[in-house]
């Protein structure tokens, strides 16, 4: 059995990309997608019907150029959720505008018009999950959408006060990312990590244990690996979020995969349940050179994406 087979065993594989054919090849239960994703997808030629078909929307539900951009934008990320919805039996992952990160209203609002755009085509919000970068206001954002019944997907997540906030939010999943974390600390110290040592699976490690540990149902989704090292020693994590390229690996690979993971064994570990309040989350996030650095820079580099798609998006309508 390869090592990828393996890892289905203790934890649910999710795709990590916008190439709904790539997610056919490894099966996985669910997949993810973020502006660079999508980006990416829509460049590509096999999928240039997703592109016009969005484009072809954006230009009957918008006045002026920029409302069509946008439609068009909004009808891309659905469309290109709904064609991995067709090859995955679980759910999708969308994400709202980066640049709506510190908004509540306003990233509640296009969590809305997700949910009516995938509806329209015919799927119910349970298969979907709205992705929200994990600052204050994006957990305050997921926080309503859940009481709404719109599950939410905390993503850019670095941070235990950020799984913190998250768990006391209510929030269906979250994805803390394991190879950012490890970019920031090599380029840091000039040091290489041994998977065992590796401050991302470290980091993921620790709130997988505090979920358990205190109940909480807010489930775990690792995210951003940089070698298969880092997956398998997170087996046992209730997801796993990977690229095509390391699912290839893993699927060519025979070693074996022990769970290093378990419920059960997050009793034992001594970690003290705390809360925390608007003023102590933004304290202990600043207090966290790493989380504070990493997260600013996703949010931005999110941000740059979607304005290089917008931009392209807006040259198709104007030749349109």
């Amino acid at each position: 059995m390869d090592s990828l087979q393996q890892l289905k065993k203790f934890t649910t594989v999710v795709a990590d990309t916008g190439d709904f054919e790539a997610i056919a090849q490894y099966k996985p239960t669910d997949a993810t997608t973020n502006p660079s994703l999508v980006l990416a997808a829509a460049m590509k030629d096999q999928y240039d019907f997703v592109v016009k078909d969005a484009i072809a929307y954006g230009k009957t539900h918008g006045k002026t150029l920029d409302e069509q951009v946008e439609a068009t934008v909004d009808k891309l990320f659905v469309s290109f959720g709904c064609e991995i919805l067709k090859v995955v039996p679980g759910r999708v992952s969308t994400e709202v505008d980066a640049r709506l990160s510190f908004d509540v209203e306003k990233s509640i609002a296009k969590a809305h018009r997700f949910i009516q755009l995938y509806e329209e085509a015919g799927y119910t919000r349970d298969r979907v999950l709205i992705k929200l970068a994990t600052t204050w206001e994006g957990v305050q954002a997921a926080k309503i959408l859940e009481a709404e019944g719109i599950h939410c997907n905390l993503t850019l997540l670095f941070s235990f006060a950020q799984a913190v906030a998250c768990a006391e939010a209510g929030v269906t999943l979250i994805s803390p990312f394991v190879g950012r974390i490890l970019d920031w600390y090599k380029k840091s110290t000039g040091k290489d990590y041994a998977a065992t040592e590796d401050p991302g699976v470290q980091s993921v490690t620790k709130i997988y244990n505090y979920y358990k540990k205190y109940g909480y149902k807010t489930v775990v989704m690792g995210a951003s690996f940089r070698n298969t090292g880092e997956i398998t020693e997170l087996a046992g994590c209730d997801l796993l979020t990977i690229g095509p390229a390391l699912l290839e690996k893993l699927q060519g690979m025979n070693d074996a995969v022990e769970r290093k993971l378990v419920p059960d064994a997050a009793d034992k570990v001594d970690i003290p349940k705390i809360s925390l309040s608007e003023k102590e989350f933004r304290w202990m996030l600043n207090e966290d050179a790493m989380a504070t650095e990493k997260l600013a820079e996703g949010i931005r580099k999110f941000a740059a994406d979607t304005v290089k798609l917008e931009d392209t998006i807006r040259a198709k309508l104007a030749s349109a």
